[in-house]
């Protein structure tokens, strides 16, 4: 599989449909992507960069060659950490623990 990089003239939005449908009949494409600022077509796939090439020139534009390589290894998805929950500042209460000495009682303190 390689990256692949066209300089091609774009100047609207019917070119770019033109070239991406001029470019997606070919076999062997992953991803195409047009961007239209820097007028660059880029194609990751196992295809012949000159197919490439060829087909955009069929449709009356004109396409160079700027790059030809591997492509940009995905990045490594950093592991989800559980989060720890909320403190609960806001929400808890504070409860009055007060100490009963009663002669029948045989548990020292009693939460009111």
């Amino acid at each position: 599989m390689k990256k692949t990089v066209l300089k091609v003239n774009i100047h609207c939005q019917k070119c770019k449909k033109e070239v991406l449908k001029a470019v997606t009949k070919l076999t062997g494409i992953n991803q195409v992507t047009i961007d239209g600022e820097k007028e660059t077509l880029t194609v990751v796939g196992d295809v012949d960069p000159v197919l490439i090439t060829e087909a955009v020139r069929k449709i009356g534009k004109v396409a160079e060659i700027v790059s030809v390589g591997p492509p940009k290894p995905p990045e490594p998805k950093s592991p989800v950490k559980n989060p720890l929950p909320p403190w609960c500042y806001d929400y808890c209460q504070l409860v009055p623990v007060s100490h009963a000495h009663a002669p029948y009682d045989s548990a020292p303190c009693s939460i009111l």
